[in-house]
């Protein structure tokens, strides 16, 4: 099992950047591949993106592709939402989840709490 801490969230412009850090506990973090959600009100959860347990590789959703870029460093057991361009439609509720079999195509096992993000027209 791991546990999963969002941070990094605010109100910012649009066209500013932001990072979001996910932090992981749990001597068996590198091990989990590590995806990004969001939600904003009235709408359903999107995924954003993922990375997966050696970090080598990455996935995307086509709404964020060329803005946003996941990593992740398992020593520090964390992982890295770095958003570029932002825009108002970018505002949501961000998430980081975990899973040891997948998390593109698996609804992760373990989720953190959320961290808010908003951008302003």
């Amino acid at each position: 099992q791991v546990k999963l801490v969002e941070s990094g969230g605010g109100l910012v412009q649009a066209g500013d950047s932001l990072r979001l850090r996910c932090t992981g506990s749990g001597r068996a973090f590198s091990t989990y591949h590590v995806a990004w959600f969001r939600q904003a009100p009235g709408k359903e959860r999107e995924f954003v993106g993922a990375v997966f347990h050696s970090g080598r590789s990455t996935y995307y959703a086509d709404s964020v592709k060329g803005r946003f870029t996941i990593s992740r460093d398992n020593y520090k057991k964390e992982v890295i939402l770095e958003m570029m361009h932002l825009k108002p439609e970018d505002t949501a509720t961000y998430y980081c989840a975990a899973d040891l079999e997948g998390v593109v195509s698996h609804t992760p096992a373990f989720w953190g709490q959320g961290t808010q993000v908003t951008v302003s027209s």
